[in-house]
């Protein structure tokens, strides 16, 4: 991955989830790697052009990095989850070594993403637009369900 995918000055750049992703990547580097990298470089591994995906193996198991993605992408998710609808979000992920597993996000005792990984090595998005408009389909399905079932969500 030597190109950056992402621009400098882009607009989804200052949208409320991508900058979450930010703050979950910058927070998950305990050796200060990621202080002096501008937000899009940060995010750039999270983008995988056609380019990208052409230099993966189609079968491969997930390396730590790759894990350490997935679980910030689903906590800047809950995080999401709990700026809209003010009740504690709380992320699981379950992965085996071959990278099959499960993603949750609960609010109180009410499970409101239930995402299905598989083939997590390859994880990423096309674009930072992409990557936006991803999560925030799963907070909007989340938010709909808090919608039906509150009491379980407060619960």
């Amino acid at each position: 991955m030597s190109e950056m995918c992402v621009e400098a000055g882009s607009p989804a750049l200052e949208t409320p989830f991508v900058k979450q992703m930010v703050v979950q990547l910058r927070a998950m580097d305990s050796y200060g790697t990621y202080d002096t990298w501008s937000d899009e470089k940060v995010l750039d591994p999270m983008i995988l052009t056609k380019e990208r995906r052409r230099e993966i193996p189609v079968v491969g198991d997930p390396d730590e990095v790759v894990v350490a993605r997935i679980k910030a992408f689903y906590n800047a998710v809950a995080v999401r989850v709990e700026q809209e609808c003010s009740l504690m979000a709380v992320p699981m992920i379950n992965l085996t070594h071959e990278g099959f597993g499960r993603a949750l996000v609960m609010v109180g005792k009410l499970v409101v993403i239930d995402k299905a990984l598989r083939d997590v090595h390859r994880f990423g998005f096309d674009s930072v637009e992409k990557l936006d408009t991803e999560a925030e389909k799963l907070v909007e399905r989340a938010m709909a369900t808090i919608g039906k079932f509150r009491a379980a969500a407060e619960d």
